[in-house]
């Protein structure tokens, strides 16, 4: 299960204040306390450090927020400090870096009192030491505004869900069923490329492990997911056919868990089998794994599920998908696979269907239908380029919602309208080395997602 992102909340200050007026630095307890409940309203889990002034006191916090495990480290100047206090200790950790560049105070006009001064005066020092990271080569993210403004900390809040991500993928564990489908090149990758480039590892597994782990799936356990699936989707399938995908959906779930996995990918043609316990192409828990965070992607995939598995765990509602058909009148794209789609991204009640499969001699698998809620979304691609390198492609979409045409309503489907004109996305898109498997991430994440690019060391481009 994934955890919550974490950052290390890192104030920064001046020991001439301490000296000299001992009695300011307690006034800005309250306006850090603001900051620390800020990023765990939005899910966020904040270990705080102690207020830092001089070289020493920097290295024993960032030594600190190292061994607690945090992805990343946020700065916030409470005055202004000298950044050569700071910056060895910011530059020689691998933790990447935020600078929230804020203060106490949302005016400062000239009717100001002078004492105000004192508690709002912290961006120079943010200037400070942006110069000196940068002149050092050390990446950073910074985020400006006042904290009465929600986008201020909902864009911190993604800064950080986006470092979380990056570790995410760098730590991907991913199980393959079967074979990667025959002749798809865009997303085939050598493993050790795939390790040693961003971090993932795969293992293999065929039919048959996962018909054993099957088989011990007790009916007990089958009956309790069965009546779940009844309570949470809009049930238009047969016992039968429910509790045959239920049983090996059972079985992958705990092939994960056993295993450790953070994603998985499986090849349908893979399941050529009537007989047995994996004798369907479990689609519905494709479905509910992506739900609780984990990523997959189709047809052996690994590449893209070891995205959406670090999206999911970061960002929550996204999904594994495929661009499908242009609408070039509409201006549009239709989104579609063979049966998966997150629930999450579903507007209203997701619908348990079985689903007719003519591929191979596996038995008809259950699936969850429908289409991603309206709204602002933003599609993601990791796409292999040359010489090992691997770019992230990145747009800004609208879902346009559903449709009430009959002949869709037992498919996963969706629509969505990139800005600008369509050819033009699909040329920009193609040229970049976009596959044809992405993620489909609900909200505009945009600012958080090409965060997470640079924190991946992926190259970034925004269509």
């Amino acid at each position: 299960m994934a955890r919550a992102p974490k950052i290390g909340l890192l104030p920064l200050y001046l020991k001439l204040y301490d000296d000299l007026m001992p009695e300011c630095r307690p006034e800005f307890d309250p306006f850090l306390a603001e900051i620390g409940a800020g990023f765990g309203q939005r899910g966020i889990d904040v270990i705080q450090c102690q207020v830092c002034r001089v070289r020493a006191e920097f290295e024993q916090a960032v030594d600190h927020l190292e061994s607690a495990g945090v992805d990343l480290i946020v700065t916030v100047h409470l005055a202004y400090s000298p950044s050569l206090e700071a910056v060895e200790a910011l530059t020689e950790t691998e933790l990447p870096l935020l600078l929230l560049d804020t203060t106490m105070d949302r005016d400062f006009g000239k009717d100001v009192d002078a004492a105000r001064i004192m508690y709002n005066h912290g961006i120079h020092g943010v200037q400070d030491l942006a110069c000196m990271l940068r002149r050092l080569g050390k990446p950073f993210q910074i985020v400006a505004g006042h904290l009465g403004s929600s986008a201020v900390m909902d864009r911190a809040a993604d800064i950080g869900r986006a470092a979380y991500a990056a570790q995410c993928l760098a730590d991907s564990r991913t199980l393959r069923l079967g074979p990667a489908f025959v002749g798809m090149g865009d997303f085939a990758v050598d493993e050790d490329v795939l390790e040693s480039e961003l971090g993932i590892t795969v293992d293999e597994i065929t039919r048959l492990d996962l018909q054993e782990a099957a088989a011990a799936v007790s009916a007990a356990a089958i009956k309790a997911e069965m009546a779940s699936d009844l309570q949470r989707f809009a049930a238009d399938i047969s016992p039968t056919a429910h509790r045959r995908s239920v049983r090996v959906g059972l079985g992958l779930r705990a092939l994960l868990e056993r295993g450790g996995y953070s994603a998985f990918s499986m090849n349908f043609l893979a399941f050529d089998s009537a007989t047995g316990a994996a004798n369907v192409v479990p689609f519905l828990e494709a479905s509910k794994a992506m739900a609780r965070g984990l990523g997959y992607a189709g047809e052996g995939d690994v590449l893209t599920a070891s995205l959406v598995g670090a999206l999911a765990a970061a960002f929550g509602r996204t999904t594994f998908t495929e661009i499908f058909c242009p609408d070039w009148q509409g201006n549009s794209l239709f989104l579609s696979h063979m049966g998966e789609i997150s629930p999450d991204v579903i507007a209203g009640t997701p619908t348990l269907i079985e689903k007719p499969y003519p591929f191979s001699a596996a038995l008809n698998p259950a699936m969850i239908c429908g289409a991603p809620a309206a709204g602002p979304a933003i599609l993601v691609n990791l796409a292999p380029g040359p010489d090992n390198r691997f770019g992230l492609i990145v747009a800004r979409v609208e879902v346009l919602g559903d449709t009430d045409n009959a002949s869709l309503q037992g498919a996963v489907r969706g629509w969505i309208r990139p800005a600008g004109d369509l050819a033009d996305f699909l040329e920009a898109y193609s040229r970049h080395g976009g596959t044809h498997h992405s993620a489909l991430v609900m909200g505009d994440r945009l600012e958080g997602i090409v965060a997470f690019a640079d924190f991946a060391g992926l190259e970034c481009v925004t269509l």
